[in-house]
């Protein structure tokens, strides 16, 4: 287009008078511009003349004319970048004349308004340049330094966006990237400023620096930037997602949110020097005894040294803490508070009297339902201490009815009633040994042995200064009758889970190597070592177990309890990734009865809970392939890829269709794992969608993938109370009435669902869903993996591994309590926890909530916040034991 006729920007320009006709034949182009200029307002206009004007001027020969034009180019794209919803106008307008400016610019001298030009081409390669090609970082490379902010945040988003790109170029062909990194810094100290933290983030990951992170965020914004952080951390792969956190870490540290910082330890591999480092940072007693009830909740085994704690009596209080002797007392509080102390029968479960007429009277193998009896009623009376059929006094003899009661079961059924004492007795030490004790005594060995698994589950989860536990079952395990040294080897394996205790590993190696030792001896040795040594990937003891796998005859390759023997070498692993890698190696060389199902296993729990995308595509691969008969390794496949994706919720639900489509297409024993994949993945957290899944497969013709079902509708609900789970429960004991077996998995997993009287939880997740606790882990895969063979595991006389599933229970709590450690009722709110990450301000953390005082309960996806000024939590997430102190800038109204 021609300059206008009248150069003087004073006098405003007329508008144009519309165009003769004759015009139109002249193309249609020509009359497209015209019409375009016909639009435009008179002021819009005018902006347009002028910006074409300075065009002219920006290559006058004047050095003083260019300045000012540029000067007022700026001025003009400044003001109007200010709101970025429409392209604005300057830029729109100076469109056409990008190029002659570029090609302007390159003739030009180096001088200071040549940086000036560079700016301006800058800013106008936001909207002109082509993509990939980078010309607006370009140019700003060779602009002036200074202030990029000024020229709004669309232009600093798209420059970080290049700078990515150019970083990767400049990294593949070994350029040097000092000038990014420079832009870098003023980008990033822009994006704090102005609360964009996700952004710097993501533009730190991108060019690899993100300890640039720790100088440029401060008291206001460090909480966005490790939330951004850590939820990150969740979609990265190895080794950025632990950089991350650290990073994290290393920010929580510097601000003095030690709560925070811990939660990164425990979750970073290199725990234990990390969290040695969060106590001694601090010197506030209260706060070290909330980092122990932290440590305590995630089953961390540590000792309270002279660093962490310089005097006697706080070492003490510490220890104690950190020993977990406390959770039995404050899930009495709990109990007291909510008035559940009342002991339930197993009838009271079962509500037989609404079934009416049929299968109300049934007799039916009677000795099982007296065995599912001892479930219910173990699971549902846990850690209260009584019920009404071990422990219920009666008033004719002197040594109480629990005698009955344990008679009333045949031979190994005997082992599960002794046990289930453990488990009533659940975390409180003292009185638990002392009720078990005079079961030890007895002349039947079945009794023995469940009285020593009973201790083991006694001490579950609680360290004791004095090792009763260890004391005890060691003198056992030595003894000739297999029954009894597989009680004392699995109590061990119970007590000391995740301790990684060295005299546990002398003595239960010795037995694995024993050439002498029954199979079953064996596979629970391994499994107890697997559950002591859970996540250590200790080379020692994965060779034992190794050769013990290597050693077997045929025979005894074809028994179904060998499975257990990869899980134990898996457990070692739990959640390792990598560390794996050499022992699956020689896993393949394993009889081929065992070594794919070994190499299953092994990757499935060794990336258990990472979230590892690759690895879920690999185990749907293994499920896709259609198998001779006889092989089994499809079962592990399925459940690792529930075990992966649990990580996070995205992951989870994309599993969860993945799992509709292997129902649909997949060969039988693929089908028969799916009920319990699904069953971990929403473990204590009852989805609509999986539950109505399980319903329809409750019903399926296929025994096992019906009682599968049945089995997981209990761990989906597991200490839920959840009404609807428990009405299909109550239909389906009426439906199957007279299938023993399937009656039996009715029965435990009605005791699920009522798991402690509902204040239970299995999800080995805790702390807002941030932390993994292997050890729970550990039990529920273990507890899984006996189930793909449910008929000759615990429907068979190896009923007593469902007891490993203690490893995972927890109150679902929130118990506050003052600063010496008295409960203490403050009112909070309970709500569905929303997901605020990168969300602008300071949005709403929960919805939907309700106010109660505490201890309350929170269920699956729910997060409490204190809903009173008067007292601050000493840390950010309030769930299980939270100390609170006094507010002192609190004034009663």
């Amino acid at each position: 287009m021609s300059p206008p006729e009248n150069p003087s920007p004073a006098a405003p320009a007329e508008p144009s008078q519309p165009p003769p006709p004759a015009a139109a034949a002249t193309g249609k182009g020509k009359k497209k511009d015209e019409k375009k200029d016909d639009d435009l307002s008179e002021e819009d206009l005018a902006l347009k003349e002028q910006l074409e004007l300075y065009v002219v001027r920006a290559q006058d020969a004047d050095p003083g004319v260019q300045k000012l034009a540029l000067e007022s180019m700026r001025q003009e794209i400044r003001s109007a970048t200010s709101s970025m919803t429409s392209v604005p106008k300057p830029l729109k307008f100076l469109r056409p004349h990008f190029g002659t400016l570029k090609s302007y610019f390159e003739t030009m001298p180096e001088s200071e308004l040549k940086k000036y030009m560079a700016d301006i081409l800058s800013v106008l390669a936001l909207t002109m340049s082509i993509e990939g090609e980078r010309e607006s970082l370009k140019y700003r490379l060779l602009g002036s330094e200074g202030d990029i902010g000024s020229w709004g945040h669309e232009y600093v988003r798209n420059l970080a966006g290049e700078i990515a790109q150019e970083f990767q170029k400049r990294q593949d062909d070994d350029l040097p990237i000092d000038a990014l990194m420079e832009l870098v810094q003023q980008i990033i100290s822009f994006h704090m400023k102005h609360n964009a933290e996700p952004e710097a983030v993501d533009l730190l990951m991108e060019v690899e620096d993100l300890d640039l992170l720790v100088e440029h965020v401060d008291a206001t914004n460090y909480k966005r930037a490790c939330l951004y952080l850590c939820s990150s951390s969740n979609f990265l792969p190895p080794p950025d997602d632990s950089l991350a956190l650290d990073i994290a870490y290393t920010i929580y540290l510097k601000f003095g949110d030690l709560a925070s910082a811990l939660r990164i330890a425990l979750k970073l591999e290199k725990s234990l020097q990390y969290v040695k480092q969060v106590y001694t940072a601090t010197d506030d007693l209260l706060l070290k005894k909330q980092f122990s009830y932290l440590i305590a909740r995630h089953g961390l085994v540590m000792e309270i040294d002279d660093e962490i704690a310089a005097d006697d009596n706080d070492k003490e209080v510490l220890q104690e803490i950190v020993n977990n002797t406390k959770l039995s007392e404050g899930y009495s509080t709990l109990a007291r508070d909510i008035e559940v102390m009342e002991p339930k029968s197993p009838e009271d479960i079962y509500k037989v009297h609404l079934i009416d007429g049929r299968g109300a009277s049934s007799s039916l193998d009677s000795a099982r339902q007296n065995l599912a009896a001892t479930f219910v009623n173990a699971f549902v009376n846990a850690g209260f201490g009584q019920d009404k059929l071990m422990t219920a006094p009666s008033d004719s003899s002197s040594s109480g009815s629990s005698g009955n009661w344990l008679f009333k079961n045949k031979e190994h059924g005997k082992a599960s009633a002794a046990a289930s004492l453990g488990m009533i007795l659940l975390w409180d030490t003292d009185s638990g040994l002392a009720q078990l004790d005079k079961y030890l005594h007895s002349n039947d060995t079945h009794v023995v042995a469940g009285a020593l698994l009973g201790i083991g589950i006694v001490t579950c989860g609680v360290k004791s200064d004095c090792d009763p536990a260890f004391a005890i079952l060691m003198e056992y395990i030595g003894k000739d009758d297999s029954n009894i040294r597989i009680g004392a080897i699995l109590g061990l394996g119970i007590a000391y889970a995740g301790s990684q205790k060295e005299e546990l590993k002398m003595h239960l190696s010795a037995v694995l190597g024993d050439s002498q030792s029954p199979l079953e001896v064996l596979v629970f040795s391994a499994i107890a070592l697997g559950l002591v040594f859970v996540g250590s990937c200790n080379e020692e003891i994965a060779q034992s177990i190794i050769f013990a796998l290597m050693e077997r005859s045929e025979a005894e390759l074809a028994e179904p309890i060998i499975r257990l023997l990869p899980v134990a070498l898996g457990l070692l692993y739990l959640g390792k990734q990598d560390s794996v890698e050499a022992t699956a190696e020689v896993s393949k060389t394993f009889d081929e009865k065992i070594g794919k199902y070994c190499d299953v296993t092994l990757m499935s729990l060794a990336y258990a809970g990472t979230g590892n995308v690759l690895k879920v595509q690999k185990l749907l691969g293994i499920c896709s392939q259609h198998l001779e008969k006889g092989e089994t390794h499809q079962g592990p496949a399925v459940l690792g890829i529930a075990l992966i994706a649990m990580a996070e919720e995205l992951g989870a639900e994309m599993a969860v269709r993945s799992l509709e489509r292997l129902l649909q297409y997949g060969e039988q024993n693929i089908r028969r794992a799916v009920p319990l994949a699904l069953g971990i993945l929403c473990i204590s957290n009852p989805k609509v969608n999986v539950m109505d899944t399980l319903s329809r497969l409750s019903h399926d013709a296929d025994a096992d993938v019906s009682m599968a079902a049945i089995i997981s509708l209990g761990l989906i609900g597991a200490g839920t109370n959840n009404a609807r789970i428990a009405g299909m429960l109550h239909n389906l004991s009426s439906y199957y009435y007279k299938e023993a077996a399937h009656l039996f998995c009715v029965r435990i997993a009605q005791g699920l669902v009522h798991l402690g009287k509902g204040l239970l939880t299995l999800s080995p997740y805790h702390s807002d869903r941030f932390l993994l606790s292997p050890m729970a882990l550990g039990g529920l895969v273990t507890v899984l993996h006996a189930c793909l063979d449910m008929k000759s595991t615990i429907l068979g006389k190896y009923h007593y591994i469902l007891y490993i599933i203690v490893l995972a229970m927890q109150p679902r709590m929130l118990l506050t309590v003052d600063e010496d450690l008295k409960p203490l009722s403050v009112p909070v709110r309970v709500g569905q926890a929303v997901d605020v990450v990168g969300q602008a301000g300071r949005p709403k953390t929960i919805t939907g909530f309700q106010t109660h005082s505490t201890p309350v309960l929170l269920a699956a996806g729910e997060r409490a916040e204190l809903a009173t000024e008067k007292y601050i939590p000493l840390t950010p997430v309030l769930e299980g034991f939270v100390i609170l102190k006094k507010n002192p800038e609190y004034h009663e109204e």
